[in-house]
């Protein structure tokens, strides 16, 4: 058992405005060149959609558990119309601004077999109308005084660089007692000065600085003169696989090395830096523990396809293996079920069969180890659906677990036969397997076929359920009967012992 790392971010309301794009993304496989030119012909089989920019800010404030409220400006097009629908799916408060001289921007990705071929941009960067600007502000005004926090998303296509609107947010904020930090870009600062906190990578400060910085003196000295330039408290430079600085008051200056293992995709990830960030500070934590947790976050986040969120439930993992000095064994596995989606259509994009198989897993034994590792003989990818602690405690009483959710997906991560842990809340992994669409499902030979829960699912497209024999004497259930019957002998023989000493 252990101590709860995270605060409880439900209670968290967090305001974020900026560029809000449509993020687009069509995956498949390529198996030829186009005779038509020299390029290769990508054969779609899954396409999605979420929203990107300062709207992807929100999917990682929404994943860790805070409530957002997203105000940005979009067209009067069908994109803008899609942007609203997913914002409101994925509980995100849309305060949607439509400006009839942009459109929508809309970023599409064609992927195969784990490698971005080609992006599509749709983009017309322009000032705001005067009208567009007014209802930016009194949205904002509107949602302040609900908020604990606001974080400015600037990716450089309009709406941060009008006019003196970033200082008039700035100055509502700090009128509030509100922080503000903001995700920066271009050179010209200014428009963010007395925010709270500012989080460019190394390459933006660079930009900013007018100058190129070679050693960590230089970055010291550049750092701690901009952030004074520009009257923020704090400057937090993220610099990639060398970890992120915090430069603060009293000329503070920490370096946090990078805790990732594997690099998959960079996308997005000062979107996860600065929405943990402000997810931790708007609770309370104080900046240097809040930037620890931002480049834990920020670690995970790179081991995945795309820009997927991280869970409170992974961040927490992986805080608590760092801990134990263990990070090495977890290795990006906990994924929340969106996550665990796009990351088995990679898989499977590479033509790998994908296992799986679910339990509470309380309690890890023998029994459980030989399934798993017959269950992964049977393909290239075995996700493990694991039941959460809510879902445990309906199904098993109010006993269990006995393990919490984060340490039962350590002991499974640490296993080498594991690919991915997915968690769920549900009774039964149903609408998990609906949602991966695995090619086997693998249970003990203690069921039977009928008795699978998603047999006719997986088979209906073509897979198959497959039940491996089980190692008798083997149980969670008997080993809790065992401890709670050896406690009570352990009890009474103490007990026997005491008034012994009596007599």
């Amino acid at each position: 058992m252990h101590a709860k790392v995270l605060p409880d971010f439900r209670n968290r309301r967090i305001m974020v405005l900026g560029d809000i794009m449509l993020d687009r993304y069509l995956m498949g496989e390529v198996n030829r060149i186009s005779p038509e030119a020299p390029v290769p012909v990508l054969r779609v089989k899954e396409r999605f959609e979420m929203p990107g920019g300062a709207g992807n800010v929100c999917n990682n404030l929404v994943s860790l558990g805070c409530s957002t409220v997203l105000i940005g400006v979009v067209g009067e097009d069908s994109e803008g119309e899609r942007l609203a629908e997913l914002c409101a799916r994925k509980g995100i408060e849309g305060q949607l601004v439509k400006d009839r001289l942009r459109p929508t921007i809309t970023k599409t990705r064609i992927i195969a077999m784990h490698q971005q071929l080609l992006r599509l941009d749709e983009e017309e960067s322009r000032i705001l109308l005067d009208s567009t600007r007014t209802e930016l502000l009194t949205k904002f005004a509107e949602c302040l005084s609900s908020c604990q926090a606001v974080i400015l998303s600037d990716y450089g296509k309009g709406i941060l660089q009008t006019p003196d609107l970033c200082q008039t947010l700035i100055s509502m904020a700090n009128e509030k007692g509100v922080p503000v930090l903001v995700d920066p870009k271009g050179k010209q600062w200014e428009r963010y000065r007395r925010a709270t906190c500012i989080t460019p990578n190394a390459a933006e400060l660079e930009a900013t600085a007018e100058s190129t910085i070679a050693s960590e003196l230089q970055l010291s000295n550049e750092a701690g003169r901009i952030r004074k330039l520009h009257e923020t408290e704090w400057l937090l430079v993220t610099r990639g696989s060398m970890g992120m600085c915090l430069f603060g008051p009293q000329d503070e200056h920490h370096c946090i090395p990078t805790v990732a293992r594997q690099v998959y995709d960079v996308s997005g990830a000062g979107d996860t830096v600065i929405a943990t960030l402000t997810a931790c500070v708007a609770s309370g934590i104080a900046f240097l523990e809040a930037a620890r947790m931002a480049n834990t976050a920020a670690g995970i986040v790179i081991g995945k396809l795309g820009t997927q969120p991280v869970t409170a439930a992974e961040l927490e993992t992986a805080l608590i293996l760092e801990a134990s000095g263990n990070g090495s064994v977890h290795d990006g596995k906990f994924r929340s079920a969106d996550a665990a989606q796009i990351q088995v259509l990679a898989w499977r994009s590479n033509g790998e069969k994908i296992i799986f198989t679910n339990g509470c897993f309380d309690l890890l034994h023998p029994g459980h180890i030989h399934l798993l590792h017959q269950a992964r003989s049977l393909g290239d990818r075995l996700v493990i659906g694991l039941n959460s602690d809510s879902s445990v405690r309906r199904l098993k009483g109010p006993g269990r677990p006995i393990l919490p959710e984060s340490d039962r997906a350590i002991l499974l991560g640490a296993l080498s036969c594991v690919d991915m842990v997915v968690s769920f809340d549900e009774d039964t992994p149903l609408a998990l397997i609906e949602s991966l669409k695995p090619d086997v499902i693998v249970k003990g030979s203690d069921y039977t076929i009928d008795q699978v829960v998603g047999r006719e699912k997986v088979e209906g497209y073509g897979g198959r359920v497959e039940l491996i024999s089980v190692l008798a004497g083997h149980s969670t259930t008997n080993i809790s009967k065992t401890i709670q019957r050896n406690a009570i002998i352990t009890q009474e023989e103490e007990t026997a012992g005491i008034e012994g000493l009596r007599d």
